[in-house]
């Protein structure tokens, strides 16, 4: 990885994407050492988390994570999920967070060298190019290392940088002798984030 100790970075991270490419690897985000790691690359300003939640379910299993990243130094932007019947009548919910962080990135844009993208999505290509056109540095994480990989094709050469997520497993993977995932809710070192499946590359899934 390139990055430059006077660089003022931000992350910018698509929860169910980013979900998506470590389970697909097989390991546990630890949000804490993903944060350390990032921070010590540059003049971290800041770590926004993006994802949509199902308000209408007694329980939701990622809530416990947002609270804690909320605390722990990530801002978190959330908006909850649509529910809705396509015309042969099947139920959808809808839950996509492409627009808030496109916009989000653009207005911060100014006030930034190095802006760090944690999504594999290839919608966010017209992103990083009007970025680097206002003289960013763009490095996009996601992985090649999945059959068939998680980053699009455009999006990997758009981007200024890539960031194989299966090369920093190492620096940022829970420790899987940790205590069970229901214990790890409250500490931003477990991944109960199930309801971010909701979201896929086509925004929408069946129910």
């Amino acid at each position: 990885m390139k990055f430059y100790p006077s660089e003022r970075i931000a992350l910018f991270v698509d929860g169910a994407n980013l979900y998506a490419t470590a389970k697909a690897l097989g390991f546990d985000i630890d949000y804490k050492r993903l944060l350390t790691m990032f921070g010590s690359k540059g003049q971290l300003i800041r770590a926004l988390y993006y994802t949509a939640i199902s308000e209408d379910q007694e329980y939701s299993s990622i809530r416990p994570l947002i609270d804690w990243l909320d605390y722990n130094g990530y801002t978190m932007v959330t908006k909850p999920t649509k529910e809705f019947t396509d015309p042969s009548g099947r139920r959808k919910i809808k839950g996509n967070m492409d627009i808030e962080l496109a916009v989000d990135a653009m207005e911060l844009a100014q006030h930034l060298d190095h802006i760090v993208l944690f999504s594999g999505d290839g919608d966010f290509r017209s992103l990083v190019d009007a970025l680097q056109h206002k003289g960013k540095r763009v490095s996009v994480v996601s992985t090649l290392c999945t059959q068939p990989p998680m980053v699009a094709d455009e999006l990997r050469r758009q981007a200024d940088q890539f960031i194989d997520l299966k090369d920093l497993t190492a620096e940022i993977a829970r420790d899987p002798a940790d205590r069970p995932l229901r214990d790890q809710d409250r500490t931003g070192n477990g991944h109960p984030e199930s309801d971010l499946e909701i979201q896929s590359d086509d925004d929408y899934v069946d129910i």
